[in-house]
């Protein structure tokens, strides 16, 4: 299946179906006044996050999504039915955004949230309702409402415990492979990844969520490489794994390439809890990485983590690291602005 996290699609709610004019007429019965019925109310268009997809692909194929109008309202004082409401199944952690791709409308974090994305309109009243002491055979009825149209966009964010960022051919889908059941694509060059991968990592009796995310490259948040697309993926993380080639020349300099891209793109996710490591730890001698960890200590104030996603040494100790942020994470209080259900309730 493809990987989708990004769809524009067009929505309208079903218009209020019209009020009837009517007046009783049976036979011997005598003014019988009016018995117009209301119209019914137009669908909803509601979006619901659903367990079982992991991407917005359906939304590839099919752009737009029209609520059916109500019926409308009947002599005998019959009322229009009301019309189905539509429902857009999105993935948990998707988010609504308007048609400018920047103002949030709502943030389905999990499954379960629901969130009207357009109102239908009301039904009309008939000419039943109309009738009064002064105005005896009232012969007008109200139309029904119509119901609001919008172009809206949808943007997924894949819901991981811990993202994995590099350089290009840093390692990081090796990594994944090592540790969970994902089965990434391993290549020798770089952009092997083009799209996040997801992988379940078991760590005793606990398990936690892996993100693999594209490489990036400097200029990245300027769409050099394939720009930060897909950084959003793990601003829910509760840590960052920054996994670097220990083999390049200058392990400092391609830490800070990504921190300078991490702050380009937002100061918040920049500013989450990180683990550092060195990868492919098997290509050098013992001296040669101590060389490079003492400098890193020097010019970064940071201590690495030593790992080699081909042999796995060092992996175990670092999964348990990511754990350790991760369970303190968990049992830390949700923030007030954290995402949760949103929903809208319908008035008349």
């Amino acid at each position: 299946m493809k990987f989708l996290d990004q769809a524009k699609v067009y929505i309208r709610s079903g218009d209020g179906g019209a009020g009837s004019v009517s007046f009783r007429r049976e036979k011997f019965i005598e003014m019988g006044g009016p018995d117009g019925g209301d119209g019914g109310r137009g669908g909803d268009v509601w979006a619901e996050a659903v367990d079982g997809l992991n991407t917005l692909i359906d939304y590839r194929y099919q752009q737009h999504f029209k609520a059916a109008t109500g019926g409308h309202g009947m002599g005998r004082l019959r009322a229009g039915a009301n019309a189905s409401d539509i429902v857009l199944k999105v993935p948990a952690g998707t988010q609504i955004f308007e048609e400018d791709n920047e103002t949030l409308v709502a943030d389905l974090a999990k499954v379960g949230d629901r969130f009207r994305i357009a109102r239908g309109g009301n039904g009309g009243f008939g000419n039943a309702h109309f009738k009064s002491s002064t105005n005896r055979a009232p012969r007008h009825a109200n139309p029904g409402q119509p119901g609001e149209e919008r172009w809206i966009w949808l943007r997924l964010k894949l819901i991981a415990d811990a993202g994995l960022l590099g350089l290009p051919n840093a390692g990081k889908s090796t990594l994944l492979a090592a540790v969970s059941a994902a089965k990434p694509k391993i290549a020798d060059y770089p952009f092997t990844t083009l799209h996040p991968q997801l992988g379940v990592v078991q760590v005793g009796n606990h398990s936690f969520v892996l993100a693999d995310i594209p490489g990036l490259i400097a200029g990245a948040h300027e769409g050099h490489g394939l720009g930060t697309r897909f950084l959003g993926h793990v601003e829910r993380c509760a840590v960052l794994l920054h996994l670097i080639d220990v083999t390049a020349e200058d392990p400092v300099a391609a830490y800070r390439v990504i921190r300078k891209e991490l702050k380009a793109y937002s100061p918040e996710l920049a500013a989450k809890p990180e683990v550092i490591a060195f990868n492919k730890t098997d290509l050098l001698s013992t001296e040669a990485i101590e060389d490079k960890l003492k400098d890193f200590k020097r010019r970064v104030r940071k201590t690495p983590l030593l790992v080699s996603g081909a042999t796995t040494m060092g992996v175990p100790a670092a999964m348990k690291k990511l754990l350790e942020v991760i369970d303190a994470s968990r049992r830390g209080d949700r923030p007030a602005d954290a995402p949760g259900i949103t929903t809208e309730e319908w008035r008349p």
